[in-house]
């Protein structure tokens, strides 16, 4: 470990690469805007930036992502050159990654569940998300994988239900999980490497909410309802309707049908 100015870095070690880099910065605007800005200035794979408080944190769709300070809030830069690898299939990895180095802090009696494509639930309320970005051409392709779970605290944000993981148990350290989802996040890269998105999708949907649960889908286009059926080889969510099993690529998700 070394320390310079408010920054110290730590190693955390992979299987077939070297070290992840973890960042760990006293205070941020958006781990996510520092990732990208490293990316275009040619930072190697492996890096990850982890702020103890986020003040201008970014979730999906625009919205804002609240740090009141002592949550997860961490941004991880890959290079994945030409490796065809759809974007789309990343939150599956990811998330698998987010799920497994939660999960050890989740109380008995508790239930931490993925949400397509890239929310976790803790007893069916979010509690944690991830934001894809990329960028780049070519050898020079990057991409950003920010990563953001209420650990100590959830934000009070109107319309919206969120969760902590202090809600079924002692916090965890904010350190302690980042070292815990870099070290996942490599194996889950190493088995996507190896056995392809079947063995992704067949470990995702095991650790989803099951399949039957009423969904609503909110797009540009309007309300979606029907009941989850499980999703593709594509990544696409599967829908049963009365007018038959529909395939959704974006849109918000709801669990119920209220």
């Amino acid at each position: 470990m070394r320390s310079f100015s408010d920054v110290t870095v730590v190693e955390v070690p992979r299987i077939h690469a070297g070290p992840w880099h973890l960042e760990i910065h006293g205070e941020l605007g958006s781990t996510s805007d520092l990732c990208l800005e490293r990316a275009r200035e040619g930072a190697a794979e492996g890096l990850a930036i982890l702020a103890l408080r986020q003040t201008r944190g970014r979730g999906s769709r625009g919205r804002g992502w609240v740090d009141p300070g002592g949550n997860l809030s961490m941004s991880v830069l890959l290079r994945p050159g030409r490796d065809a690898t759809p974007v789309g299939l990343w939150p599956f990895i990811a998330g698998l990654a987010f799920y497994d180095a939660l999960a050890p802090w989740v109380g008995q009696g508790h239930a931490l569940s993925l949400k397509w494509p890239n929310d976790l639930l803790l007893d069916g309320r979010k509690v944690a998300g991830i934001l894809i970005e990329a960028g780049g051409e070519g050898d020079g392709r990057w991409l950003s994988l920010g990563m953001g779970a209420n650990l100590c605290a959830a934000p009070v944000i109107e319309g919206r239900d969120l969760a902590c993981m202090a809600d079924v148990g002692p916090a965890p350290e904010v350190g302690k999980v980042a070292s815990a989802v870099l070290t996942m996040l490599d194996v889950w890269m190493a088995r996507y490497a190896q056995d392809g998105f079947d063995a992704i999708r067949t470990a995702w949907l095991h650790r989803a909410h099951p399949v039957g649960t009423p969904v609503r889908v909110v797009a540009a286009t309007g309300t979606v309802c029907g009941t989850f059926e499980g999703i593709g080889g594509d990544g696409l969510l599967l829908l049963r309707t009365p007018d038959g099993v529909r395939a959704i690529s974006t849109g918000e998700v709801l669990l119920g049908t209220a």
